[in-house]
């Protein structure tokens, strides 16, 4: 869950049996404190990830950088781009983010 406070009750009732959510933003606000007998009801796990625990130092971050280009160039992972624009349409990009006009990634050509 990326929202935050207005999905993240929504996503931890969507989790099965076991299910884990993994926290990774809190675009709407942070979300309300939960009892921890809502997770033990269906033995389910929550997590926060912060970068910096993930990328300690500068040969981490490149190593880890690498990793994802490499997914990137190999076709392993693929990126959905939704747009391009020009550096100097940057606020319509902008804009189109913000109204939710657009899906995948935009790219803002120099």
């Amino acid at each position: 869950d990326g929202v935050g406070k207005t999905t993240f009750n929504q996503s931890i009732s969507s989790l099965g049996r076991r299910g884990h959510m993994v926290l990774y933003g809190a675009a709407s606000g942070a979300p309300d404190p939960i009892s921890p007998g809502i997770l033990g009801a269906g033995s389910l796990s929550l997590t926060r990830p912060g970068l910096g625990d993930y990328t300690v130092d500068r040969a981490e971050l490149e190593k880890r950088a690498g990793d994802v280009l490499g997914w990137v160039s190999s076709g392993e992972l693929k990126l959905r781009i939704g747009g391009e624009f020009p550096l100097s349409d940057a606020s319509e990009a902008h804009r189109q983010l913000e109204s939710r006009a657009t899906t995948g990634k935009l790219l803002l050509i120099p």
